[in-house]
């Protein structure tokens, strides 16, 4: 396994949340107790996950309370009633000043990102060299290079799905880019970015499955989400008589199988035939679908969904910061990102979504 010092790696250095080792790992152990079909590069990668969250498993504590970055935490203002969210889209006008929050990240010389290491073309480890690739690492790394001069300047923090927001408030990240779809609930707890991609919400399940979509053919069926996802939510306000519910959600989560800690966890579970069905986003689903020939999206999406960059309340200059970057990165990196990880999966896809800005 390739190490990942800050040293090795071209400086670039990565971390696995104590929160946020893969569990996958584990499932695909079991899987190769259990035999399963279609697994292909899923256990590699998944083992690889393990493995490497192992290799590079550190304390988040850095003298200060619960591992915060020094410097980076600003007073965070009271969060608008959420009846007045009309439009999470959008956001503040982008920037290229250092404000405080940029200042404390330049003092510091990284820029410390939360990060998935689970999901293929968006965040996920090589299995051959273990660092971390995808779509949103490398938006990451372009933010990192326009703040600090060095698209390397980046410690990567491997968070589950619903550890992003605490990860933010308790400042052990400056941002979250790991397909995090903005919504009016979210916003009363993090800062987003304006969006730089269009997502929707589509069942993934076996070829042959009854399951049809997200209708009346999921009445029944064990269906798998991850905690704290907006595909959790869903199926919160519409179930369609499925069974979605782990018996002690909001627990820890180590016996859980219908609400996991990552989507690749849902994967596997869908491998082991502990669930029918898994809800996710189609981008997410999508790329599962690639790794394994065995399953396949069914119906259409049923929700349309923007991901944003997510900071800390308050951090204004970040966000604007993160903006200014976007503006840049529509205009080419953006497609050439898409074509080198995204193109095969989801083919079609003209462009990113057009910024929505706040008014004054």
């Amino acid at each position: 396994m390739a190490d990942t010092s800050p040293e090795r790696e071209t400086g670039t250095r990565t971390e696995a949340a104590a929160t946020g080792t893969a569990t996958a790992g584990t499932g695909a152990r079991r899987g190769r107790r259990r035999g399963l079909r279609g697994w292909g590069g899923v256990a590699a990668m998944a083992a690889a996950c393990a493995v490497t969250a192992a290799l590079t498993l550190v304390p988040l504590s850095r003298g200060g309370a619960a591992g915060a970055v020094s410097g980076a935490a600003v007073a965070a203002p009271a969060a608008p009633a959420a009846e007045e969210c009309q439009d999470p889209e959008a956001s503040l006008r982008p920037s290229g000043a250092d404000g405080p929050s940029v200042k404390a990240i330049k003092d510091r010389g990284k820029l410390v990102v939360g990060v998935d290491q689970n999901s293929y073309r968006w965040g996920y480890r090589d299995p051959a060299t273990g660092k971390l690739e995808g779509f949103d690492i490398d938006l990451a790394r372009a933010i990192a290079k326009d703040i600090l001069g060095d698209r390397d300047a980046v410690i990567f923090r491997a968070i589950p799905t619903n550890q992003r927001i605490a990860a933010l408030e308790s400042g052990r990240v400056d941002l979250v880019v790991r397909t995090m779809t903005i919504n009016c609930k979210r916003a009363e707890q993090v800062a987003f970015s304006t969006a730089y991609f269009q997502a929707g919400q589509q069942v993934l399940a076996p070829e042959g499955s009854p399951v049809k979509g997200y209708d009346a053919s999921l009445k029944g069926k064990r269906v798998c989400s991850a905690e704290g996802s907006t595909a959790y939510e869903a199926l919160e306000e519409q179930s369609f008589g499925a069974v979605f519910r782990d018996e002690h959600d909001g627990g820890d989560g180590d016996e859980d199988v219908l609400t996991v800690p990552n989507q690749l966890d849902c994967l596997v579970r869908l491998q082991l035939g502990e669930v029918d069905a898994v809800v996710t986003d189609n981008a997410l689903a999508a790329g599962q679908a690639a790794q394994d020939p065995a399953v396949e999206l069914k119906g259409e999406p049923f929700t349309t969904e923007f991901y944003g960059v997510a900071a800390k309340l308050g951090n204004d200059d970040l966000v604007r910061r993160v903006n200014q970057v976007l503006v840049d990165y529509r205009k080419g990196p953006w497609t050439q990102a898409y074509d080198k990880w995204l193109s095969e999966v989801l083919p079609g896809i003209g462009g990113p979504p057009a910024p929505k800005y706040r008014s004054g």
